[in-house]
């Protein structure tokens, strides 16, 4: 009997930007053949503006997101600042607060449910440091966004 695949979207976004290089081949791997579209990348800033700049550029990049269509993007942008709640602890803000984030991020993108009628899913998750942008002044935060496209 083939295994069951583990169809919690967040959960999966989350694992896939915590991964290193081994675990992340076995999470990619298992996306793939879900027929998941995912992708993950880096950013580090003092703006808010930035980070969604540079995570939904990555999706774009990676084919996550058609850029022409309003409902991805608009599912991207939702997920990107529901993930960074996380991250910032509900105060969505970094620069004027002096705070700053070195993060790694993952989206996942896919039909989580079995019944083929709840659509396609997004899920951005969000990892890393923040705190006063002096070294070793920071601490981990993670952040989970997801929206229905």
């Amino acid at each position: 009997m083939p295994k069951e695949f583990d169809r919690r979207i967040g959960r999966q976004a989350i694992m896939y930007a915590f991964a290193e290089e081994e675990e992340e081949v076995l999470l990619t791997s298992e996306l793939t053949r879900m027929n998941w579209r995912h992708g993950k990348g880096k950013v580090g800033s003092m703006e808010l503006q930035k980070i969604v700049a540079a995570i939904e550029t990555s999706a774009k990049r990676q084919g996550l997101v058609d850029p022409d269509i309003y409902r991805e993007m608009h599912a991207l942008y939702h997920a990107i600042i529901e993930a960074m709640h996380g991250v910032t602890r509900g105060q969505v803000e970094l620069g004027g607060m002096l705070r700053t984030a070195g993060l790694r991020f993952a989206i996942v993108r896919g039909k989580p449910f079995e019944n083929e009628k709840e659509g396609e899913w997004m899920a951005v998750a969000v990892y890393g440091t923040i705190g006063a942008p002096v070294r070793g002044f920071e601490h981990e935060a993670v952040g989970l966004g997801i929206n229905h496209i």
